[in-house]
Order: structure tokens, then C-alpha cells, then sequence
């Protein structure tokens, strides 16, 4: 119901239901994700957990959702800090896949198995001297896992996406758009590395992440920089 435009219905469903569990739950944090009630969704959220539902990962996406509509990121960023030490949420691994050629080729952070990883290697150095040359700085906050500052610059300056478009950038002819899949949401500097790679290369690059179509190009995306 909150998916067809009335969350005061839905929430008068729920309020009558007899007992609320994990999936219950989230479908109504999903619900004030969409309308855009970021502080109800919060506050939701914290009930759950006094009330000792144990979330899952879905919770957690609904909730992140909901603090980046709401234009929520510090808020937002806590709570996907404490998602592996707090609450014990596992991340999904983030993979993207690319189409050259008829074959499909996909990449998970620092891909060591693809057959042209060491020219991938050479071309993501080729694109972040090009990127620092413009100010980029990598972007550290959104990085979950529990590493040492070198290991965390590494990994994404490694990550899949950027990858796939070393990959696709060796591949293709100078002038074919890039279109990449990836099975996360797009945000941080992921998003801002992609407006900036597609403005050094000069090629619009075409995202689909677990949202929504992003489309880059000359430097910017349509989107908000907090999706």
C-alpha cells in the first residue's frame, strides 16, 4: 500500500495487525523511504530496535534511503557505519558487469582473474593521474569494511565499476558509449569518480545500479549527488 501513494492507509494496516516482525517492519520503512519521512523513518527504526526485531539488510537499505532523500547523509552515514559492528548486517559484495564484444565480463573489487588485469591496473593508473590533475580526491566515508587507510584508498580506487570502465576504455573504439550494471546502489565516490571519468574520456557513460538508470556525461549527472 505505501507503494500506491497512501502511507497514512498503510500505516493504519500495520497499527491494526496483531504482531509486527522484521519484514513487516521494513515494508513500512520502505514506505516512508519513498514518500520521503526520513526523520519518521528514523525514529521507526530505533523503535524496532528497542523493541529487540533483529534488522536485516533490507531494513538497512530502506533506512539509507530514506537519509538520502531526505538530504539526511550524517545521519545516514552513522547508521551504515554501524551496520557490520553494531548490528551484525554482512554487506552484499559489490560486482559490475560489463557487455564487449557479445561477452560479458564482470569485476569485484581489486579483480585479480580477469585475463587483461594487469592492463586494466595500467589503465585505472592512467585515469586517476588524469582525475588528481583536477582536484578529484578519493572519497573515504561510505567505505564499510574494517581496513587501515591504505588498504581502504586501494579498494577504491580498485572498485568494480572503475574496473569495468578501465576495461570497456581498452576495448571498445574511442567515441562508444559505456554501459555498465552494477548490483549496489551508486553513491559517494563512486558517483563522483563516473562524472569525472566520463568528462576526461569525453564519452557519456550509462549506469544501471540497483535503483535507477544514472547517465553521465561532460562531468555531471542529472541526479542528485546523494541518491
Amino acid at each position: 500500500m505505501p507503494n500506491v501513494g497512501s502511507i497514512e492507509d498503510a500505516w493504519r494496516v500495520f497499527d491494526s495487525m496483531p504482531t509486527h516482525n522484521v519484514d513487516s517492519w521494513t515494508a513500512m520503512l520502505q514506505g516512508f523511504a519513498i514518500h520521503g519521512h526520513g526523520a519518521e523513518t528514523h525514529g521507526h527504526f530505533q523503535w524496532i530496535c528497542e523493541e529487540c526485531i533483529a534488522v536485516d539488510a533490507v531494513s538497512f537499505l530502506s533506512l539509507l534511503s530514506a537519509s538520502s532523500h531526505a538530504g539526511l547523509v550524517d545521519e545516514g552515514l552513522l547508521y551504515f557505519q554501524s551496520m557490520g559492528s553494531v548490528y551484525g548486517v554482512s554487506a552484499t559484495p559489490a560486482c559490475t558487469w560489463i557487455e564487449v564484444n557479445n561477452e560479458v565480463h564482470s569485476f569485484v573489487v581489486d579483480d585479480q582473474h580477469h585475463p587483461q588485469c594487469n592492463e586494466i591496473h595500467a589503465e585505472l593508473k592512467r585515469l586517476f593521474r588524469q582525475m588528481k590533475d583536477v582536484g578529484y580526491v578519493l572519497d573515504t566515508k561510505f567505505v564499510l569494511h574494517d581496513v587501515d587507510k591504505e588498504e581502504m584508498v586501494y579498494r577504491l580506487s580498485h572498485s568494480s565499476e572503475k574496473q569495468a570502465i578501465a576495461f570497456r576504455l581498452i576495448s571498445t573504439p574511442s567515441g562508444t558509449p559505456l554501459c555498465i550494471f552494477k548490483n549496489l546502489r551508486v553513491f559517494g565516490d563512486c558517483h563522483t569518480s563516473m562524472k569525472l571519468i566520463a568528462k576526461i574520456v569525453g564519452k557519456k557513460i550509462i549506469m544501471r545500479d540497483a535503483n535507477h538508470f544514472h547517465h553521465f556525461a561532460n562531468g555531471h549527472c542529472p541526479s542528485r549527488d546523494y541518491l
